[in-house]
């Protein structure tokens, strides 16, 4: 099974931002990264996801996909089925934030399977730190 990471980063928030995911297969690794002026850290932690999900399903129809959002996690696994059955509304009637990244990550999670795995940030894990330092490096390239 193909096993992700993914993280993101915001220089301020808002400031500017990066993100980056690690992939591999247990043979091969392979890595992207990117960066955004204005924009917050959940954004860039929903866009490596996004990135990440989008190549990962050309060729895999599931994945493990490692975070250290809970942000992230906890929207797809509780809240996204209630943001779609409440017209992208809250439990308090407010408008969901980030709705149209959360519609990106939907439309990818009906297309593959994904198991989530949280693991916590800045705790030593390779793929986790490495991603740290792709997101960050990225978000400094533009700043």
């Amino acid at each position: 099974m193909l096993k992700i990471w993914t993280d993101g980063s915001c220089l301020g928030n808002p400031g500017t931002g990066g993100w980056a995911f690690v992939a591999t297969d247990g043979t091969n690794i392979a890595h992207k990264s990117g960066a955004e002026q204005n924009t917050t850290n959940n954004r860039m932690e929903l866009t490596a996801v996004i990135t990440a999900l989008t190549a990962a399903a050309r060729r895999h129809s599931a994945v493990e996909l490692h975070t250290d959002s809970k942000y992230v996690k906890d929207g797809m696994e509780n809240w996204l089925a209630k943001w779609q059955k409440n017209n992208w509304r809250t439990a308090n009637k407010k408008p969901v934030k980030n709705q149209d990244l959360w519609q990106k990550m939907a439309e990818l999670a009906s297309k593959i399977n994904i198991h989530w795995v949280w693991v916590r940030g800045h705790n030593g894990e390779k793929f986790n730190e490495m991603c740290d330092t792709l997101a960050r490096t990225a978000a400094e390239s533009i700043k």
